[in-house]
């Protein structure tokens, strides 16, 4: 008996010596509470825009667009995820909108990762859709923007002929690159 709790000692303290040693290396001390974390940016302390950054996204009937969510207030705050997305008529009436989070028809989806935005910082999606024929064609004058975790949104000009109010877009990202 003695035997086993000496093995189950030595094997905590080797554990223990593991621990010490990679925090040690991580150039961090152990503690028993976890580091504060950076508050969710909330819609009034947000700016959406968008822009083609140079880039061409059109073609096949398709276009592109990148959208941008830009932290105005005075205190960093995190973004993680995708945006919600909603196609308003030129009276800011909602109208019939499918979003698909992912890839869009030209940029690949970068996956949900955790942004921290400082005062100025932005973080960007890809927003894609399809311009052809169809039986729903619509007309959009406006887009609702809704940062991911918030239940509030932003409205900015998109006066935009949407192929079955379908609007594709990707996560959030430091960076979108269209070239």
């Amino acid at each position: 008996m003695l035997r086993s709790t000496l093995r189950g000692t030595t094997a905590t303290t080797a554990a223990m010596a593991a621990t010490v040693a990679t925090v040690t290396a991580l150039g961090g001390a152990a503690t028993a509470s976890a580091a504060p974390q950076t508050p969710t940016c909330h819609v009034s302390g947000l700016r959406a825009s968008l822009s083609d950054k140079g880039g061409h996204q059109n073609g096949m009937s398709h276009e592109g667009t990148v959208l941008a969510l830009t932290n105005t207030s005075g205190r960093t705050c995190a973004l993680r995820g995708y945006p919600g997305l909603q196609l308003e008529d030129t009276r800011h009436k909602a109208v019939d909108t499918i979003t698909s989070w992912g890839s869009t028809y030209f940029v690949p989806d970068p996956g949900k990762r955790t942004l921290v935005l400082k005062p100025g910082g932005s973080a960007e999606a890809a927003l894609a859709w399809a311009h052809a024929d169809a039986p729903r064609m619509v007309q959009a004058g406006y887009l609702r923007v809704t940062p991911p975790a918030s239940r509030d949104h932003l409205t900015i000009p998109f006066e935009k002929t949407v192929t079955n109010g379908q609007l594709s877009v990707t996560a959030l990202a430091y960076r979108i690159d269209v070239s």
